[in-house]
């Protein structure tokens, strides 16, 4: 096996052993699989990423620790942060992903990550009555994408106080769960939960925000 530096990030987050940390490998090719996987379980973080250049970008992939993921967006800032740091790539970043292409952008020495646009979906009757006896509360609204379930609460103070019972919320697998609710400082909150995948709750998820912000936007108005 080919030696290879992995790097670990705190993504969201200004300084050190804050927001959400993602670990990030940079390769000619991919390693086999199972090695991967095998290097995501031992991490033992929400999510480990492997890029590769393809050219024009960067394949990106990203390893939960019991499977791959579709969609992060925390792992993706983070390997734009080593890509910049450790790799001295300037300006913007084109990842090739599972969800499509994402961008990752370079001001004043910040990023802006560009996600995808994945409008709120509804849910058939059954799973939203599972749903609302899994999550026991009172959901003022259901609804999905392709990888989660979302369940908005009443206020941001049901949100803060919600204790997830992880054994039914991992019965949804392969699905994640989100509560989230109108926020008072903030225009809404969130809380993420995938058990299944070996994230009980993940401490910020970016990927989530991809039908969050459609959803709120369209309930509180900004564009």
């Amino acid at each position: 096996m080919p030696t290879l530096t992995m790097y670990q990030a705190d993504a969201f987050a200004d300084r050190i052993f804050q927001g959400n940390p993602a670990a990030v490998l940079i390769m000619k090719d991919w390693l086999p699989e199972e090695v991967m996987q095998a290097v995501a379980n031992e991490n033992n973080l929400a999510e480990t990423a492997f890029a590769r250049p393809n050219g024009t970008g960067w394949d990106l992939r990203w390893f939960t620790p019991v499977h791959e993921a579709e969609f992060c967006g925390h792992a993706t800032l983070a390997t734009a942060h080593v890509l910049a740091e450790a790799y001295n790539v300037s300006g913007d970043m084109a990842f090739a992903t599972r969800v499509g292409e994402i961008k990752v952008s370079q001001h004043d020495g910040a990023y802006r990550l560009d996600l995808p646009c994945f409008p709120p979906q509804p849910l058939d009757v059954e799973l939203t009555r599972t749903l609302k006896h899994s999550v026991s509360a009172r959901p003022v609204a259901c609804f999905r994408n392709f990888e989660n379930l979302f369940v908005e609460l009443a206020d941001e103070a049901a949100v803060r106080s919600f204790v997830p019972d992880l054994f039914k919320i991992a019965a949804f697998d392969p699905l994640g769960v989100v509560v989230t609710a109108r926020g008072g400082g903030h225009d809404f909150v969130s809380r993420y939960f995938a058990p299944a995948a070996g994230i009980p709750e993940d401490p910020v998820t970016g990927s989530i925000h991809a039908t969050l912000v459609p959803y709120w936007a369209e309930k509180l108005g900004p564009t």
